[in-house]
């Protein structure tokens, strides 16, 4: 297979990187940006993405960069669909791409299981698919040419080796607010964390339960946590929106965030990286959205019947209090 160079791209090649499709994968708008997808014509590319919803800053920024690369001033007719959030509108919005006769589809799943029925009229359709942001569990990778995104279980490793290297040698009762149950990023994230703390007796999860990356849940939940234990040393939150509804929650209880409770969270964007500077968050592992030249790169790729990467992993950074300041004037998302 052809290797690829991005901007802020690393590529996962190899064995390794195609196993890894099973493992990880990182949250709208209206139907139809440009003007329907079928018949582009022989320099349009007709390209049907359906996103999973509008759930958080991550997601915004997400949308706002495959809808800015998708243009037909680059070459693409896009239609676009917000899921809000269902998995059964997401199915519906591809299935109507498969009767538009569309070249390309593209989405991000809204969670891992319950798509290989969908995806195999879209092969029978003979038309590609490419994943973004989020894998699939299938077992059959021909229902799709090429999945971008982060490597989420390598998020929460990167979040849970902080929190176990710079607080770990005191004893830490910790809570987590979850992503969506069944998402590929809550899974992985869970388990990175898990893993990267696994040993270290200090450390404890004593509570977890989903805020489904949004900041009122993640407000209401952590509102239950400070409710049923007064013991609580840190948050791990799956994204920055629930942390940063966390933190709301927090400072309605009297506590300071960062200090009383130290807070970790997924993610980087603006809003989370002011916290972060600000004291509020101690730890931001990123998660960088913005797949839309890559997304249009590829695209272009598999119409030409070129040979595609199954695996790109999205290079991502992590912050501290420091870094977070200087990093905030050039910020994008």
């Amino acid at each position: 297979m052809k290797n690829w160079t991005y901007t802020q791209r690393a590529v996962a090649t190899g064995t390794a990187g195609l196993l890894a499709l099973t493992l990880s994968a990182c949250g709208g708008g209206s139907e139809a940006s440009g003007d329907g997808a079928s018949g582009g014509g022989d320099d349009v590319i007709s390209v049907g993405f359906s996103q999973v919803g509008a759930e958080s800053g991550w997601r915004a920024a997400n949308t706002k960069s495959i809808q800015e690369s998708l243009t037909e001033e680059n070459g693409f007719a896009l239609s676009f669909s917000d899921a809000q959030q269902k998995q059964e509108n997401q199915i519906q919005a591809i299935r109507s791409y498969i009767a538009q006769d569309v070249d390309v589809i593209a989405f991000s799943p809204v969670v891992e299981s319950g798509w290989d029925a969908v995806l195999e009229e879209a092969k029978a359709a003979d038309i590609p698919v490419i994943l973004t942001d989020r894998a699939v569990d299938s077992e059959d990778e021909t229902l799709y040419e090429s999945f971008i995104g982060s490597d989420f279980v390598a998020e929460g490793e990167r979040a849970g080796e902080w929190v176990a290297e710079n607080l770990g040698d005191q004893e830490l009762n910790v809570v987590e607010l979850q992503g969506t149950t069944g998402a590929a990023p809550a899974i992985d994230r869970k388990a990175g964390f898990e893993s990267a703390i696994e040993g270290n007796e200090n450390i404890e999860i004593i509570a977890s339960q989903t805020g489904n990356f949004t900041r009122s849940e993640g407000r209401q939940v952590m509102e239950g946590f400070l409710q049923a234990h007064d013991d609580i040393d840190l948050l791990f939150a799956h994204n920055d929106d629930m942390g940063l509804g966390a933190i709301e929650a927090i400072e309605a209880a009297g506590l300071t965030p960062g200090e009383d409770i130290k807070i970790v969270t997924i993610d980087a964007v603006k809003d989370g990286m002011q916290a972060l500077a600000d004291g509020k968050i101690n730890y931001i592992v990123e998660c960088n959205p913005l797949l839309g030249p890559d997304l249009a790169e590829i695209t272009k790729k598999v119409v030409a019947g070129e040979e595609v990467e199954k695996r790109i992993v999205v290079e991502d950074q992590a912050f501290d209090q420091a870094a977070a300041a200087e990093a905030l004037p050039t910020r994008e998302y």
